[in-house]
């Protein structure tokens, strides 16, 4: 008996949906900005070196971080609810 696996051709495209891409602001002075961290390897002091600088540079007033359970899974959907009502810019890691 043959164990049939579908082949998927990675050459040959797909359907894709063009999505809208989310206004930008003009600047970021005074703006909430969120970090979502994805849990990887030094992720983290990543984010709190963007944090710093977007603070210092742009005027940033607070920033937000957030951390997914698990770098391989979506970030929960309670973290990404919580950010969108709080942030107007969001960020997400990738670290090493």
């Amino acid at each position: 008996m043959a164990n049939e696996l579908p082949f998927i051709d990675p050459t040959r495209g797909g359907a894709k949906t063009a999505l809208p891409k989310a206004p930008r602001p003009m600047d970021l002075a005074g703006k909430v900005v969120g970090l979502l961290d994805n849990t990887k390897e030094q992720a983290d002091v990543i984010l709190e070196t963007i944090g710093q600088a977007l603070r210092e540079k742009y005027g940033v007033a607070e920033v937000i971080m957030r951390r997914k359970q698990y770098y391989s899974k979506p970030a929960a959907t309670d973290i990404i609810d919580d950010m969108a009502k709080k942030v107007q810019v969001a960020i997400a890691a990738v670290g090493g």
